[in-house]
């Protein structure tokens, strides 16, 4: 698909839709960390728009409450509950609360995280912050939902981790060695939890346009632009990049019925990337395509 990506706006860069499933999570109640922005609101405004009651997460208190305000003017039912997941304390705070608002817990969506990729330059407090909001924070809220989902008859669970628990990428040694340790994890507890009724797995983004992750990109000048843009989308099998709502309904199936009978397992939402070569799209689909029209043009192939 070709856009024009020097005429770009934040306003306009994001143009994927998905059909919700009307009241499919009526009288649901998710919890979803770091929900306030990118990715994680995706996921709670979609689980919304199916029904769901949500209490989210998130460190910045005005943020999370302007997103709160927007999904109640729509006549959504959310709580936002502000703190860090780094701490043991707020972890189980937002269990409580999330009880005593709602009643329950049906599913869990662990998205809060801190990025931070370096490597031998990596601190110890940068190993710490990375561990204990990821896979550490991940494990805390898992083990304290398990006892309000037995109380459910089961739940589910999914946890967002990244390509990057499966490629190697310079000077991302915290990075992505936590990413690995949340997909282990995610296994880990679902085998612990499957006789529990309670289903665990994870999804996987590939790079993903937020609003925050393309901040400082409409200060360039749109030739400046197109050229990141055209890189990056060159990168990917499908030719461009993600939108948090692709990775919502990643999500969601997880969440929902459909998925019944699966656990323990990993849904990459990344266009393809991992599974594609060194040699990239460009020596295939592309080239091939070039070369047919240039035979065409000269008369080589009628």
């Amino acid at each position: 698909m070709n856009r024009d990506y020097r005429n770009m706006t934040q306003e306009t860069i994001f143009t994927r839709k998905r059909d919700p499933f009307p009241d499919r999570f009526r009288d649901k109640v998710a919890i979803v960390t770091g929900g306030s922005t990118g990715i994680g609101k995706g996921i709670v405004e979609e689980l919304c728009r199916e029904g769901a009651k949500v209490t989210f997460t998130g460190r910045t208190e005005a943020t999370g409450k302007e997103t709160e305000d927007e999904l109640k003017n729509a006549g959504h039912d959310v709580f936002f509950v502000s703190g860090d997941m780094i701490k043991e304390d707020f972890c189980k705070e937002v269990v409580d609360k999330t009880v005593r608002k709602w009643g329950r817990i049906n599913y869990l969506v662990n998205n809060a995280y801190r990025f931070i990729d370096k490597g031998r330059d990596a601190t110890e407090q940068d190993w710490y912050n990375v561990l204990f909001t990821g896979p550490v924070a991940y494990a805390r809220m898992m083990a304290n939902c398990t006892p309000h989902m037995i109380n459910e008859g089961g739940g589910a669970i999914v946890n967002i981790s990244s390509i990057s628990a499966h490629i190697a990428q310079p000077n991302r040694w915290t990075y992505n060695a936590s990413k690995g340790a949340v997909h282990v994890l995610t296994m880990c507890a679902a085998i612990d939890l499957a006789p529990l009724n309670i289903r665990v797995n994870e999804v996987s983004p590939g790079t993903i346009w937020t609003r925050e992750t393309l901040r400082g990109v409409w200060d360039a000048p749109p030739d400046v632009r197109e050229a990141f843009f055209g890189e990056m989308n060159r990168r990917q099998m499908m030719q461009r990049c993600g939108e948090p709502v692709e990775t919502a309904g990643a999500v969601l199936f997880f969440l929902s019925g459909d998925a019944s009978f699966i656990t323990g397992h990993e849904l990459l939402v990344d266009g393809g990337f991992v599974n594609m070569g060194q040699q990239g799209i460009k020596e295939t689909a592309l080239v091939q395509d070039a070369e047919s029209k240039s035979k065409t043009e000269q008369g080589g192939v009628k």
